[in-house]
């Protein structure tokens, strides 16, 4: 009889547990989709006015004439992006390639405090150090050496912030990753001859391949959201960019500086959920791109 009713007191237990990670599982997949209904129908009142392809392509930008074109935001966020990716894939998977396979254990350890430091520091700080530095090196150094002339804020100068921003954000992912590949694989190359080097692009590249590619997809969709110190440096001059040492408006900074203003105009509110809207759909995309990328180079090794 006790041990009835210890197994009836187990199976009880078995069940709340289970009963509330399934609710806690429904509420992260409730989430976005609270989130694209939400946007959605805030979205409504412009949609139903302007067709969708219209606002998306359009460039002009007049909302006081009813004139809502999102095509120089969501190009300004694009150069943006990569231009920050550009600068940090390298520097992120060389460093971590490096801290993990060539150099000494203790140089790690000094590296993760820093890294982390890296990591938490405020957006703003970011963003004051690119008015006080980067700024005036477009301008003073990097514009005339191009033959240009250029006020410094522009794509070049937000992406130089934003790849800054977001390299300990890649490089804690991608020395985790490097970390955790069995140390068997590089011992088994290493001992039928191959170099160093060789073991790490043929043996320890290839099976991270899939860890490297969402440490990626990841940093671009961090990348493509931020806002605050990215808006303090690229310029917000809502027009389509034909240069990197042009400035831009990426949709981040666009929400940031006219929402709560403009709210008393329907279509301006509208048109603001809109950018919300699209910037949410652009990350989903990205994250989908880099997940079928990660099932492809899984299948491959």
């Amino acid at each position: 009889m006790k041990f009835r009713f210890f197994d009836i007191s187990r199976k009880l237990r078995n069940s709340i547990h289970t009963s509330w990670m399934i609710a806690c599982l429904s509420l992260v997949l409730l989430i976005p989709m609270v989130l694209t209904i939400g946007l959605a129908i805030k979205s409504f009142p412009l949609l139903a006015q302007h067709p969708l392809l219209s606002l998306l392509f359009s460039s002009n930008w007049k909302p006081l004439s009813g004139q809502f074109g999102f095509y120089p935001f969501i190009l300004s966020s694009i150069w943006v992006t990569l231009l920050a990716l550009l600068f940090s894939v390298p520097i992120c998977l060389l460093t971590s390639i490096h801290l993990t396979q060539y150099a000494k254990k203790w140089v790690l350890k000094i590296m993760q405090p820093v890294i982390d430091i890296l990591a938490g520091i405020p957006s703003v700080i970011y963003g004051v150090w690119g008015i006080l530095v980067v700024i005036p090196f477009i301008s003073d150094h990097v514009a005339p050496f191009l033959g240009k002339s250029s006020s410094g804020y522009s794509i070049l100068a937000g992406s130089i912030v934003l790849s800054i921003m977001i390299i300990p954000f890649i490089l804690n992912i991608l020395i985790e990753l490097f970390n955790n590949i069995p140390v068997e694989l590089s011992e088994a190359s290493l001992s039928l001859g191959a170099t160093r080097w060789q073991t790490i692009k043929f043996v320890v590249l290839k099976k991270g391949l899939p860890g490297i590619i969402s440490s990626f997809g990841l940093g671009m969709s961090r990348a493509f959201g931020e806002t605050i110190a990215v808006l303090m440096v690229v310029g917000n001059v809502a027009k389509v960019p034909t240069g990197i040492l042009q400035p831009g408006y990426p949709l981040p900074a666009l929400i940031a500086n006219n929402y709560g203003e403009m709210m008393s105009i329907p279509q301006y509110d509208a048109a603001l959920m809109l950018s919300a809207f699209i910037l949410f759909v652009v990350v989903l995309f990205f994250n989908a791109g880099s997940r079928l990328l990660i099932i492809r180079s899984g299948k491959h090794n």
